[in-house]
């Protein structure tokens, strides 16, 4: 009876070492790896992804930013089910040897897992550059925009309308008899005197 219990718990202790082995180290959702490529460019490494994994490059390089991005099945590698984080060291390894890391590297390979399914290389799905203070830029337009349409709204005062006020002439029944005047001197009085005609003709037509 006691070497049958003694084959039961050891059955049990090979199931349970089994079972460690076949799971896969948990990793922190977020763990980053940096490192500098053979140039020196400044490189980080952000991990994403349970089976079918993700993984980032960003680079910064003469005023550049480059990136690419990775997916693949890792986890079918048993190598990387023991330790993963050795196989994303050896992938950072295997990237300071280059002198960009983006470019070349349409496939990560590593020794880790030499043997393992197609399914678990990490193959290149997408990739860019663009300045490195771009998006900066691209963010303080806009911010100044919206600043500029703030105090343009904000200092906008609404004038009331202008009337325009004009007052009837009070002169024209004056400036009619001065041309009456003006009309008779001209026909009755030297040309020297018109002005003077004028005058006198005004006064007595009143």
């Amino acid at each position: 009876m006691k070497s049958f219990a003694l084959l039961f718990l050891v059955v049990i202790c090979g199931m349970g070492v089994l079972g460690q082995e076949l799971k896969p180290k948990k990793r922190s959702s977020d763990e980053e790896i940096n490192f500098r490529t053979k140039t020196k460019d400044l490189c980080r490494i952000s991990i994403s992804g349970d089976q079918e994994m993700k993984l980032r490059i960003e680079c910064k390089s003469q005023g550049m930013t480059y990136w690419c991005e990775f997916t693949g099945k890792p986890s079918v590698c048993r190598a990387f089910r023991n330790n993963p984080k050795i196989y994303w060291n050896q992938i950072a390894m295997e990237l300071r040897k280059l002198p960009h890391a983006c470019e070349s590297t349409e496939v990560l390979k590593i020794t880790m897992c030499q043997k393992a399914p197609t399914e678990a290389l990490m193959k290149q799905i997408a990739a860019g550059m663009e300045p490195e203070d771009l998006a900066n830029q691209d963010e303080s337009v806009q911010k100044t925009s919206t600043s500029v349409r703030g105090e343009g709204k904000s200092s906008v005062i609404r004038k009331p309308p202008i009337l325009s006020l004009t007052k009837p002439s009070q002169h024209g029944q004056g400036s009619e008899n001065e041309t009456e005047a003006m009309r008779l001197a001209r026909e009755h009085c030297w040309e020297s005197l018109h002005g003077f005609c004028s005058y006198i003709i005004g006064i007595f037509r009143g």
